[in-house]
Parts: C-alpha cells; sequence; structure tokens
C-alpha cells in the first residue's frame, strides 16, 4: 500500500505554504470589513483596495505563468509571497489615514496572490507524484476550508483584542510562510524560447487547445461562477433579508457551503470514480441548487442544506480539476495553462459580480436567477460532450487516422 502523502516531509512543507497563502488571500477581505464595522475604513475605500487587488491578480497571473514555466516554480513562489509580505504592513500602516496608500500595496498584495496561484500549481506536480496528487490536492483544500471555518470568529475575537491593523501583520506573516517554507521542488527550468511574454503565454493557449476538456471544463467553470456565484453572492443577502426577515439565514448558509466544500474535498480524497470528468462537471452542476432555493419559496433548512450540496460539488470538481491538469498538461507548459485556469474562472468573478445587480434591476430578481440556475446546469452539461470529458483525458481517444494522442 502506498505511503500517504501527508506523511511526506516534502508535501508537508508545500501542504503549509499553500494554506499560508490561501489563508492570507481569504482573510484580507475579512480584516478589512471588520475595519469597515470598526470605523477605520469607509465601504467606498473597501470597494477601492480590494478592487485594486484584483488589478494586481489580473495583471500578474498570465506574466507568473511565464515565468514559472521559463525559470524555478520554487522562485516565483518565493518572491511573490515576499512581495505580498512586504506589502501587507503597508495596508495595515494605510488604517484610518490613507485609503490611497492601502490601495497601492494592495495592487502589490494581488500580484504577489496572482504570481504564487500558476506557480503553487505547477510545484505541486513536482513534488508529488502523479499517483497521490489528487490526495495532495484535497488535503491542501481541507486545511484552507477548515481555516475559512474556523477563521472568522477567530479573527473577530482577536480584531477586539489586537486590533485590526495587528491582524493586517498577521496576514503578512502567512505570505511570509508562503514564501519561506515550500520545498524546492524537481523541475529543470526551460530556457527561454526567444518569443515575447505573450508570445510565450499564447504556447501555453496552444497547450491548452490541445485538450478539448480542458477548454470545455473552463468554459464551464467560467460561467458557473460568473453567474451561478455572483448570484448567489447579490441575493442570498437580499433574500434573508426580505423572505426570512434574519441575518442568521445568510449566516448558516454561508456555512453551510464552507462546511460542505469541506464534505467534499474529505471524500474525493478517496472517491476514484471511473468516469471522473463527468463525475467532476456533475458535481459543478450541483452549483444550481443555489439559485434555484433562492428563488423558491422554500423552508430556510432547505436553503442551508442547498448550500451545503452546493460546497459538496465544488469540490467534487475542483480537486479532480486540478489534478487532471498537474497530470494530463506538458510538466513544461503547466503554469501557464494554469495561470489560464486562474485568469479566466476566478479572476474574472469580479465581472460577474459587477453585472448581477444591474441584471437584477432590469429583468427582476426571479428572472436573474432563473436564467443564472439555467447556466450553472447547461454549461457543465455542454463540457460533458467535449472529447475526453468523461476521464478529463484524451489519452484513450482514437484519431480517425489510427493512432492514439496524449
Amino acid at each position: 500500500m502506498a505511503r500517504s502523502v501527508v506523511r511526506e516531509r516534502e508535501f508537508l512543507r508545500l501542504w503549509v505554504g499553500t494554506t499560508a497563502s490561501g489563508l492570507a488571500t481569504w482573510a484580507l477581505p475579512f480584516v478589512l470589513g471588520l475595519a469597515v464595522l470598526h470605523g477605520d475604513l469607509g465601504a467606498v475605500g473597501l470597494g477601492i483596495v480590494l478592487a485594486t487587488r484584483t488589478v494586481g491578480f489580473l495583471a500578474a497571473v498570465p506574466l507568473a505563468g511565464v515565468l514559472a514555466d521559463r525559470y524555478s516554480r520554487r522562485a516565483v513562489v518565493l518572491w511573490s509571497g515576499l512581495a505580498a509580505a512586504a506589502a501587507s504592513p503597508l495596508i495595515a500602516l494605510g488604517v484610518g489615514r490613507s485609503v490611497g496608500l492601502m490601495a497601492v500595496a494592495a495592487v502589490v498584495v494581488g500580484a504577489g496572490q496572482g504570481a504564487c496561484r500558476p506557480a503553487f500549481q505547477a510545484l505541486t506536480a513536482e513534488v508529488v507524484d502523479p499517483d497521490r496528487r489528487q490526495q495532495a490536492n484535497a488535503a491542501i483544500t481541507i486545511a484552507v476550508r477548515c481555516s475559512v471555518l474556523l477563521g472568522p470568529a477567530l479573527s473577530a475575537l482577536l480584531a477586539g483584542v489586537l486590533g485590526v491593523p495587528a491582524l493586517l501583520l498577521g496576514i503578512g506573516l502567512f505570505w511570509l510562510v508562503a514564501a519561506l517554507v515550500p520545498p524546492r521542488g524537481g523541475g529543470v527550468p526551460v530556457p527561454a524560447s526567444g518569443a515575447s511574454i505573450v508570445g510565450e503565454f499564447a504556447e501555453g493557449w496552444r497547450e491548452a487547445c490541445r485538450h478539448p476538456w480542458f477548454l470545455a471544463g473552463l468554459g464551464a467553470l467560467t460561467a458557473v461562477i460568473a453567474t451561478g456565484y455572483s448570484a448567489t453572492a447579490v441575493a442570498l443577502p437580499l433574500v434573508a433579508r426580505d423572505r426570512y426577515g434574519s441575518e442568521a439565514v445568510l449566516a448558516l448558509a454561508t456555512t453551510g457551503y464552507t462546511v460542505g466544500a469541506l464534505l467534499g474535498a474529505l471524500l474525493i480524497a478517496r472517491w476514484r470514480p471511473r468516469a471522473q470528468g463527468w463525475a467532476a462537471l456533475a458535481g459543478l452542476a450541483v452549483y444550481a441548487v443555489a439559485p434555484l432555493c433562492l428563488l423558491l419559496p422554500v423552508h430556510p433548512a432547505v436553503l442551508v442544506l442547498a448550500y451545503v450540496a452546493t460546497g459538496v460539488g465544488i469540490e467534487l470538481f475542483n480537486v479532480p480539476w486540478f489534478t487532471a491538469t498537474q497530470r494530463e498538461v506538458d510538466p513544461r507548459l503547466l503554469a501557464r495553462v494554469s495561470s489560464l485556469d486562474f485568469l479566466l474562472s476566478y479572476g474574472l468573478a469580479p465581472l460577474g459580480l459587477a453585472l448581477i445587480a444591474p441584471a437584477i434591476s432590469v429583468f427582476g430578481l426571479g428572472s436573474t436567477l432563473a436564467a443564472c440556475a439555467l447556466v450553472c446546469l447547461l454549461a457543465p452539461a455542454a463540457a460533458a460532450l467535449a472529447p475526453g470529458a468523461r476521464t478529463f483525458s484524451v489519452r484513450r481517444i482514437r484519431m480517425t487516422n489510427g493512432p492514439f494522442v496524449g
């Protein structure tokens, strides 16, 4: 029986680093929200800081994908983490003093966040052997989900004792851990091809096009996040207030999503369905139940269970998706392909959030939620028809001229 990956020293270092970066990424918006509650930051200032962080993320992701393939993935993790760690104290310094300083620092933090994501994905493939990568990806997800589940209460408690600036300094320490702890990895940097940054990123796009299941799955994920996730983020507070008249429903549904994601990660750490791709896409399609339950006059308990189900479904997709990408993509181009993934799916999520509110104003809450639920169902179903989608692999597809490809 193969030794569990969580008992390997090199993976534990990787696990600590990726978990620290995930915690730092999650914690910043929450801690800044506490600053608003304490009167140290206005709502407009909060929006500016979070928006500039997103700008830094979007600018850094494609560049980091190229650099992590051209140079050491470990080096990209190091410098991106150090940049975010250095900028976090500046955000703390700006609280209550200068939104401009906070915004400039947030650009750097966002760039560090965006740079480390594709580098960590590629570094995971270097550190963990193929047979244990799904377990490894699940273990990383479990750590982050547990932290997100317990973090809000702990952060709120510490904010009352230490203050918001101290928590922001703590975020900087998380980034420092993310920079310094991960292992070296076993990849050999590929010399630059002589092409421009844009040309090398385009090479990653061409590699992605070699995997129809990847493009289809990425399109489905982007559609679900831009519609289902964005709609529920905007609509859930409205429904909790107007239909149920209770903030408890909002808190329980949000917590239910995180609990479901934790359960999903625990399940997929061991489960290996034969049609892995179809099972993952079915999990992604489960997100449709969230806008449906917001649309229908269901009991609050049903709404909370719907969010638990969406949490389970999203991790039944995420973990096999990351694992398949690490397995199928040319290792020389893995960071670039991963950067394309993060750029289109999570990077463009704010655009969906920006468009949902106007859509609700024009078409109404019910029509918008119905349309989003439909997209969440149809997009994964359409992706399931792509070549290789059944197993997230093209290795078993026989071309018309005879040979296998992969």
